[in-house]
């Protein structure tokens, strides 16, 4: 009982976050430009989540004629799917995992190569040109920065010679990993937003150029669960950073562990969101150039440095 308990408390927190995130970004982008924001549904606009999410529930679920409506249908689960089992294998606190794999570092790369097939089929079964050129995008960007966000793991791999989450968090008692593995996390950051497709790196739903990418073509619950994907996928990432980087759990201990791996996840995601307000969108072979000329060297010279400081030690 109290298992099911723990995957229901982890699937809440998940998906609580992913909707809170609609307001707390349109919120924040509004201090940051200097404008309102949602203000008006509710106190402070906090029902505007609300608002939406009946309006996704309530609007016409159009599949359209021209589509493959069977991988029209289900690609967006996909993506839901793959991103709530990762959640599993991450340690909210120490006795807060669903799952505490041995291979949880794996169990995430793999669910993130995953989730490319979600994008790619809904862009090619929706028969639209923007749509496939937008998933073709996506798959191609984040198949390369997949490449370096996997080396840039590595170092913290290494030394705390396991790929448990869990025990990762735990060998961060003598200090974060952040410190000797700075490079590795820059790396893993940028790499992490290619990997949401975020600004300034959203370059498969480009407004001017694409319409709004692999999703054009989608309505009704269908747009929502891509939508409430991307934000989970920030959460992941941000929550990924704080585990293997930033300590986790820990923290003083007059407050709960849950408290402050919360407290480090919501930081990064609000880093995440200043990024969407202050940064332009760069050419798409500019990203390719950035990942393969500059992050797959960084993350290849950490890799080395840190197996020759361990081997040496």
């Amino acid at each position: 009982m109290n298992y099911l308990w723990i995957i229901l408390g982890v699937i809440f927190i998940a998906l609580s976050i992913a909707a809170g995130l609609i307001w707390v970004e349109r919120r924040l982008l509004s201090v940051w430009q200097d404008r309102l924001g949602p203000n008006r549904v509710g106190p402070f606009g906090l029902a505007q989540v609300i608002a939406d999410t009946l309006k996704l529930f309530f609007k016409e679920d159009w599949v359209p004629p021209f589509s493959d409506k069977v991988v029209f249908t289900i690609a967006p689960g996909i993506l839901m799917v793959t991103i709530l089992l990762t959640f599993a294998v991450i340690p909210f606190g120490p006795e807060f995992c669903v799952f505490d794999s041995n291979i949880g570092v794996l169990f995430f790369l793999g669910n993130s190569s995953l989730g490319v097939y979600s994008i790619v089929l809904g862009g090619w079964a929706s028969n639209n040109k923007y749509s496939l050129i937008g998933a073709m995008r996506a798959s191609a960007q984040m198949l390369t920065y997949e490449v370096f966000m996997g080396l840039s793991l590595m170092g913290v791999v290494m030394m705390a010679d396991t790929f448990s989450f869990s025990e990762i968090v735990e060998a961060q008692r003598g200090g974060w990993f952040i410190l000797p593995q700075f490079l590795g996390f820059v790396v893993f950051f940028i790499a992490g937003i290619a990997e949401t497709h975020r600004l300034p790196f959203d370059i498969p739903e480009a407004e001017g150029e694409l319409i709004a990418g692999y999703h054009s073509e989608y309505s009704g619950m269908k747009f929502g669960m891509f939508f409430v994907g991307e934000y989970l996928g920030i959460t992941l990432i941000s929550a990924i950073i704080a585990t293997m980087f930033f300590g986790g759990w820990l923290g003083p201990s007059f407050l709960p562990p849950v408290f402050w791996f919360l407290l480090k996840t919501f930081i990064f995601i609000g880093v995440f969101i200043l990024l969407r307000a202050s940064l332009p969108r760069p050419r798409y072979d500019q990203l390719m150039k950035l990942g393969w000329k500059l992050l797959f060297p960084i993350a290849l010279l950490n890799l080395l440095v840190t197996g020759a400081i361990l081997i040496f030690l």
